[in-house]
C-alpha cells in the first residue's frame, strides 16, 4: 500500500506543480522590449492583433506559440521558453558569435530554412 502512496500524491500534485511554474513565469506586462543581451540588440513588440515581432540586431526573428502558451524560435524549434523576451534570449544564446539570422526581407522570403541552417548564417 505504501508503494502506491508516493505515485498517487504525484499525479494529484502535478497540476499544481505546473501552475507555479506559469505563475514563475508570466507573460511580460509590457507590450514591448528593447535590450541588449549578449552583445545584440533584441526587440519586440506585440502587434494589436496579438502576434509578436521580434527581431535581433535588426533581423527577424520567427516566434511560434505552442498550446501550452510558451514559444518556439526558429533558431531551436526543441526548446520552449517561458516568454518572447527569453526566446529572443534564448536564440541569441544559441547563435552565438559570428552568427546572425538571415534577413528574409533581403531574400525574397525564399528559404526560410537556411538552407537547412534554420535561418542562421555565418
Amino acid at each position: 500500500m505504501r508503494g502506491l502512496l508516493a505515485p498517487a500524491a504525484a499525479v494529484a500534485l502535478a497540476p499544481l506543480v505546473a501552475a507555479s511554474r506559469s505563475a514563475a513565469h508570466p507573460e511580460p506586462d509590457a507590450d514591448a522590449f528593447d535590450e541588449t543581451y549578449g552583445g545584440r540588440r533584441i526587440q519586440g513588440l506585440r502587434s494589436a492583433a496579438g502576434p509578436w515581432q521580434v527581431t535581433v540586431d535588426g533581423r527577424p526573428l520567427h516566434l511560434m506559440r505552442r498550446a501550452d502558451g510558451t514559444w518556439l524560435t526558429m533558431v531551436d524549434h526543441y526548446r520552449p521558453y517561458p516568454t518572447p523576451l527569453a526566446a529572443a534570449r534564448g536564440a541569441v544564446d544559441e547563435l552565438g558569435p559570428g552568427t546572425h539570422l538571415r534577413d528574409l526581407r533581403a531574400d525574397g522570403g525564399h528559404d526560410h530554412t537556411g538552407g537547412g541552417r534554420h535561418g542562421v548564417h555565418a
